[in-house]
């Protein structure tokens, strides 16, 4: 089992990995980190960034070293910050080259190495590897990797191992399959040399674009290094999440589900931004899911403890109501200012709307259409919001209406009786003093030893709109959409009339859990040493010219490294691949290569209008 309780918090148990002066797993608080992105030979930009970095809380600076001479200039590096009094531990990151791992692990507190650049086993298609070919690529991979482990031992330096859903050998791909388990058993290749080798000193991580991709790897990690008597730390972060919201909330559902589950010992927000912009994030993230705050509340019921559910990502079935529930995607409730204020398009855009309204003094759902002509809301069919003492009491059977239940009643009150109801939609209230995760998942838990299938609508309730509570309505909704539970999403703004930013939120966490998807997906890296261009401007200069776009996912990386393999999921890719120059991407095969920076988003869209993805803005059916 990945965790040892899916309706209660507690943490799962790891190894301490000493990490200079700032051990971690154990019993230690959740460790936050950032990368620089500045090259890595220019000391003063790199030593400068690190320390506004450690300034904003970063309790580990990782640089990149994908040359010889840039590991070599990690001790230079590592010389100026502590002579600046900054002890902070420092981590190489490595691609491509054991040696430049070997190197770097004299100057630094840890090691990232990638398993999947030690394979060198090419194959042209896809043809299968033999018994005998697949062992002895794993004992040319040791060769090599035993080595690091001896000079990391030497001088008591950390290694992480650092896995990419984009990055996998083709030995492994030929085996597994682009798959979480394949990501799975790469790694434990590796963990299974350092165990041989008696180096404990290891943290892994699992990373993806896509969360429920990075969720799945995780916790199926943990399962099978739990029946191998593994306790290993993890790294976590949701890679190439992108910038602004969706940035945000894809990292915090990706990061939150699993901090949830008391998975997790340090974490990264990867984000389209300067790095000292990450630390605030996770700083929210590790207060959100500290042990001391979930472990007040207790769950009520009995414990599912079927981890199958869980990694395999099935959906809850519910019959459906309308377009609620069934195969219906997850819908959108929001708050309605006033049914008849003009330029109500305004809170209420014709791209991605809420498909339902709440009045806030009539106590009913409505659906609704904007009247183009005067930009008002069209009221359709309203529905009444009912508590469940209410409904209970006087059941109209053959009406379609809310009923407000809460995780509470869930267990002591009589809703077996709705389960007759084929005209009653369950709002889950949920209690947001406590961790609305265990909550919820008790709730539904619940619904099933009842048999109960009615649609239900995460109904969350907020005091006010801020980074703050974005950051954990993502975590804490996504978290439970992104495991099948819930057929809709209403956050209810107590105090607060963002309706706009509260529509635009639950979209941008739906499509986070990749249940709805309403809007272009930017798949981007948040930016390194090696990146090859201006990755901040560039990806906000491709959103302002494709964000009308839908249903269309646009990879923007900043080199080859996170090139075609962390973008494999997008339709089209833009790569930096040399100075100056560009590489786009149709899916995974190459369209046009070495196109100047200057010209290269006019060609990305020209390359999507010539394949039929292209409409102007607003005139999409």
């Amino acid at each position: 089992m990945f965790c040892n309780n899916l309706t209660s918090y507690t943490r799962r148990q790891t190894a301490v990995v000493e990490i200079g002066n700032v051990p971690l797993g154990g019993d230690f608080a959740v460790r936050i980190q950032s990368m620089t992105n500045t090259p890595t030979l220019d000391t003063e930009s790199t030593v400068e960034q690190a320390v506004r970095m450690i300034e904003a809380g970063a309790e580990y600076v990782r640089i990149t070293a994908p040359t010889l001479k840039d590991a070599e200039n990690l001790e230079t590096i590592h010389q100026n910050l502590r002579k600046l009094n900054f002890p902070t531990p420092l981590i190489a990151d490595i691609h491509f080259s054991p040696k430049a791992a070997e190197i770097a692990a004299k100057f630094v507190e840890k090691v990232r190495i990638n398993p999947g650049n030690y394979s060198e086993m090419k194959r042209s298609g896809n043809a299968e590897y033999t018994e005998t070919e697949y062992t002895d690529d794993i004992l040319r991979i040791k060769e090599k990797f035993i080595p690091l482990l001896k000079i990391c031992k030497k001088n008591k330096t950390a290694i992480r191992i650092g896995t990419n859903h984009g990055s996998l050998s083709e030995r492994i791909m030929s085996r597994y399959g682009d798959t979480p388990l394949g990501m799975v058993e790469a790694t434990l290749e590796f963990l299974r040399m350092c165990v041989e080798e008696n180096f404990p000193n290891v943290v892994i991580s699992m990373k993806a674009g896509t969360p429920q991709v990075m969720i799945q790897a995780c916790r199926l990690l943990v399962e099978k290094m739990s029946a191998e008597n593994m306790n290993f730390p993890l790294h976590l972060g949701v890679t190439e999440a992108g910038d602004g919201e969706d940035g945000r909330v894809k990292s915090a559902i990706g990061i939150g589900s699993l901090l949830a589950d008391g998975i997790g010992d340090t974490i990264r927000v990867s984000l389209t931004e300067e790095p000292e912009a990450e630390l605030p994030v996770a700083k929210i993230l590790t207060e959100i899911f500290r042990p001391e705050k979930l472990s007040l509340y207790q769950a009520s019921g009995k414990s599912r403890n079927d981890s199958s559910y869980f990694l395999n990502f099935q959906r809850r079935h519910s019959f459906a109501i309308n377009n609620i529930g069934g195969n219906h995607v997850p819908i959108v409730i929001l708050n309605a200012p006033n049914f008849f204020e003009n330029n109500i398009s305004e809170h209420f855009p014709a791209e991605a709307k809420a498909d339902y309204l709440f009045n806030n003094n009539e106590q009913f759902i409505f659906d609704y259409t904007i009247d183009k002509t005067d930009s008002n809301i069209v009221q359709g069919q309203q529905y009444p919001v009912l508590s469940l003492d209410k409904y209970l009491a006087d059941r109209r059977l053959n009406h379609i209406k809310f009923v407000k239940i809460s995780e509470k009643e869930a267990f002591t009150g009589d809703i077996f009786r709705i389960k007759d109801d084929n005209n009653a939609l369950i709002l889950a209230e949920i209690d947001t003093e406590h961790s609305s995760i265990h909550d919820s998942r008790s709730f539904f838990f619940r619904l099933a030893e009842l048999q109960i299938d009615n649609p239900v609508i995460l109904h969350y309730k907020i005091n006010t709109y801020s980074e703050h509570v974005l950051i954990q309505t993502a975590a804490e909704t996504g978290a439970v959409l992104i495991d099948g539970f819930g057929d809709g999403i209403w956050i209810d703004p107590v105090n607060s009339k963002s309706y706009k930013d509260l529509q635009s939120l639950s979209f941008s966490i739906l499509q986070g859990c990749r249940a709805r998807i309403s809007k272009t997906e930017y798949i981007s890296c948040p930016s390194c040493g090696r990146t090859l261009f201006d990755l901040q401007s560039v990806t906000a200069q491709i959103k302002s010219k494709t964000n009308h776009l839908k249903n269309l996912k646009i990879g923007i990386m900043g080199c080859i490294v996170n090139g075609p393999g962390e973008m494999a999921d997008a339709d089209y890719g833009y790569v930096g691949t040399g100075k100056g120059k560009i590489t786009l991407y149709k899916k995974k095969e190459i369209v046009k290569k070495n196109i100047p920076e200057n010209s290269a988003v006019e060609e990305l869209i020209n390359l999507i209008k010539s394949n039929g993805d292209w409409h102007e803005a607003g005139k999409q059916d």
